[in-house]
């Protein structure tokens, strides 16, 4: 079993994929679940702490916007951990505010400075691209055993 980061890390269909191959998808979700359902004092309870930010002053300057930061202080420990990836390019929901895009390109950045095995798709646009899409990405999981 391989830890294989997702990105998007939003990509429920994409995390399915990999855990239908046996490799143990590394999303925000999981990342979030941890956060609200760790009993506290929050009601209701946060998904981001005052401690987070400073956590992802690790992965980002101080000078980066504050989003960027707190999207790092998820997304680094998930790059840390990984030990595969897989990143859509061109998709919708990475697209957003300069924040988003900001931590988009760090965390490709930071993917490929890991050297770990990783799989770069152009998001798919009909159905034969869609098949192809998913043929690759299924390779690429099995080749990881």
């Amino acid at each position: 079993m391989v830890k294989v980061m997702v990105y998007p890390p939003t990509s429920m269909i994409l995390a399915d994929l990999v855990e239908r191959t046996g490799h143990e998808a590394l999303v925000v979700s999981k990342e979030v679940r941890k956060k609200v359902s760790t009993p506290g004092l929050d009601s209701p309870p946060l998904n981001m702490t005052p401690e987070d930010p400073k956590k992802g002053l690790k992965y980002a300057a101080v000078d980066v916007p504050s989003g960027v930061r707190g999207r790092m202080s998820l997304l680094g420990p998930m790059i840390e951990e990984a030990e595969a990836a897989i990143v859509i390019r061109g998709d919708d929901c990475t697209l957003g505010c300069t924040g988003c895009a900001r931590t988009n390109e760090l965390t490709r950045f930071l993917l490929k400075t890991r050297r770990i095995p990783l799989l770069e798709l152009d998001y798919p646009e009909d159905e034969f691209q869609a098949k192809r899409f998913v043929h690759k990405i299924r390779e690429f999981l099995e080749g990881l055993n």
